[in-house]
């Protein structure tokens, strides 16, 4: 009771996360389709009433979750590491694959139900809004600073790197190293810029 109770009594940002974090587990357990305010204030310990005050349904709540969940990649300001930067870039991209988040975005992408519910919404809403991919974020700041032309950003060299960690997730089921993640941004970004790595 007195656990219960507790509960119950939590405000602001940690009743906030803790709602954030029951969407995350309630869609990889049951899908898009099945999200319910039901289920998510279950898992949270949370009364639905307290859920429609700030969300008008399940899919707002999942999407408000993945946008304060999803990690923005900061490039050098100096722009004097390129590499580093990238590599960075797709590390950030490894970890949060590997978070609740990062699970709860692939359940609904590899599910085509889930998918046809909310795939607009989650690249308009939360990708877009937070900045694409990971690497192209530095590669537009990179751009910007003048080290190689803006119009060698084309979709395949921003999503290449995202492209082949993901592929490496998928293949072998265990995160690459930072060596693996080296070999990507040496051997496919940088030379689709047409920038040598050894440079």
């Amino acid at each position: 009771m007195a656990d219960h109770t507790s509960r119950t009594r939590r405000r602001g940002e940690e009743l906030i996360k803790a709602i954030h974090d029951a969407v995350l587990e309630e869609v990889v357990a049951v899908g898009v389709g099945r999200l319910t305010m039901d289920g998510i204030g279950r898992r949270a310990a949370t009364p639905r009433t307290t859920l429609y005050r700030r969300w008008s349904d399940p899919t707002e709540v999942l999407l408000d979750a993945l946008y304060h969940q999803h990690p923005v990649e900061e490039p050098t300001p100096s722009a004097d590491d390129l590499r580093g930067d990238l590599i960075r870039a797709l590390r950030l991209m490894v970890d949060w694959a590997l978070s609740p988040a990062g699970r709860a975005v692939a359940a609904i992408l590899t599910d085509p139900k889930s998918v046809a519910l909310i795939s607009e919404a989650l690249f308009d809403r939360v990708f877009a809004d937070r900045g694409g991919t990971f690497t192209a974020t530095v590669l537009h700041h990179y751009a910007a600073q003048g080290h190689f032309p803006t119009d060698r950003l084309t979709p395949v060299v921003t999503d290449i790197g995202e492209a082949l960690v993901t592929k490496r997730l998928i293949d072998t089921g265990t995160p690459p190293t930072d060596e693996d993640l080296a070999a990507i941004v040496d051997q496919a970004i940088l030379p689709a810029l047409g920038l040598d790595p050894r440079a």
